[in-house]
């Protein structure tokens, strides 16, 4: 059980800076860590800090199954990408007029709250993930659909190497995300999972303020480790 995403992020730091630093590869430099509004970049600003790397986000929204908004039968990014789960989509009878409709209805939310956060964090200019190696961060993982369109956006930006790192994550979403990842960091994987929820005691809703705040943060302790750096 962890208190809040901050404790489970300081967690997870420790364990994802185990899981890669002894990698010959390993450079800060040419690593992003990307948090996945909202919860997932209050997690992923303790790893980018213990990391010492760049923290980025991609907006990411399920695609809510007719009658069931919590079911995910599919997922959209801010850079347009579209994952479905076309077994669930002919389970539910789902009808591809229905699918096309929130599928740009939720693009175009992903994209305006992406650049809404990003301009009130002061971040105009961002690092490329071109050939970076990109570590996807989220509070948890229950169904994997929103992780699976972001492994997909940092693949269209250029990413060479794709992690994904989660306190806690069903085993359901471990076996689908695997086979589109280059590796999976998480603490727990459980068969049992219910909510994400169900696994910290403080799980309150982040507000968008608390986006920001994390992503101008990190972006004033990058600004202080390079002015170090060069003095």
């Amino acid at each position: 059980m962890f208190r809040n995403r901050q404790h489970a992020g300081f967690l997870l730091a420790r364990h994802v800076w185990q899981a890669i630093s002894q990698d010959t590869r390993f450079n800060p430099r040419q690593l992003i860590v990307v948090g996945l509004p909202r919860g997932g970049v209050s997690v992923a600003f303790e790893v980018a800090r213990m990391l010492g790397s760049h923290l980025d986000l991609i907006a990411s929204k399920k695609i809510g199954a007719p009658e069931q908004p919590e079911l995910a039968v599919g997922a959209v990014t801010s850079d347009g990408v579209v994952t479905i789960n076309d077994e669930l989509v002919r389970l539910l009878c789902i009808d591809e007029a229905y699918i096309a409709s929130q599928r740009q209805y939720l693009i175009d939310k992903t994209r305006a709250q992406e650049e809404y956060w990003l301009k009130s964090a002061g971040v105009s200019d961002r690092p490329t993930m071109q050939d970076k190696q990109v570590i996807i961060v989220d509070d948890g993982i229950a169904t994997g659909m929103t992780v699976l369109a972001a492994i997909e956006s940092a693949r269209h930006r250029g990413a060479h190497e794709v992690i994904i790192a989660t306190p806690v994550m069903s085993h359901g979403a471990y076996m689908l995300l695997k086979k589109s990842c280059d590796q999976i960091i998480a603490l727990h994987i459980l068969f049992d999972f219910a909510a994400i929820g169900q696994f910290y005691l403080d799980f309150d809703q982040v507000e968008d303020e608390g986006v920001i705040k994390a992503i101008k943060q990190a972006k004033e302790e990058e600004l202080k480790a390079h002015d170090v750096a060069v003095t």
